[in-house]
């Protein structure tokens, strides 16, 4: 089994410092949901793994995540993309929780529910705790310079290995066209 783990926003849609609190909040970047079509068709499962602390900060409802979620899929839908499961944590830091990333308690759940060890599968982010997350689990870490993606370079402190794209499009396009062992050593800067 081919499985990508995406963030969402940031890599998929637009990000908000004010959180997406509302479904017509939810914008695609340019290109993301054609990059997740073009995964589909080589094989890949998109799973979505999201920190969505707005949920604890009452921002919003999960009947509101999931008027959110059902608009992405409506959205990668309409281009041909399938994103297969949306793994999501609703906790603040205070909580302490195992899966609000950094840690690592979303991406055991992937894990679990896929049966599947993520030594190797490629892990897509815009921010530290994203990466962080996929590289304790065996991942291979992307950073996409889109949302706080360009920040987070900046800040340096990336895991070993970490592999660098303008977005999510550019990721999937160098994946596409290398033989597996060498994109996962091949950074692209």
């Amino acid at each position: 089994m081919k499985l990508i783990i995406l963030d969402r926003d940031g890599v998929i849609n637009q990000d908000s410092d004010a959180f997406i609190k509302a479904p017509d909040e939810w914008i695609a970047i340019p290109g993301s949901l054609q990059a997740i079509a073009r995964l589909n068709q080589a094989g890949y499962q998109v799973v979505v793994a999201t920190n969505q602390s707005g949920i604890a900060r009452k921002l919003f409802d999960m009947a509101t995540l999931n008027a959110i979620h059902q608009k992405m899929h409506t959205a990668a839908q309409q281009v041909g993309a399938e994103i297969d499961a949306v793994f999501f944590c609703p906790h603040i830091a205070d909580d302490n929780c195992d899966c609000r990333k950094p840690k690592p308690g979303l991406l055991q759940e992937i894990a679990r529910r896929y049966d599947t060890s993520l030594k190797g599968v490629h892990s897509v982010g815009d921010s530290l705790r994203d990466l962080q997350s996929g590289f304790v689990m065996g991942c291979v870490p992307h950073l996409v310079l889109t949302g706080k993606g360009q920040k987070t370079l900046e800040k340096g402190g990336l895991p070993p290995g970490t592999q660098i794209y303008p977005d999510l499009a550019a990721m999937v396009d160098k994946l596409l066209e290398s033989p597996p062992a060498e994109s996962q050593h091949d950074p692209v800067r």
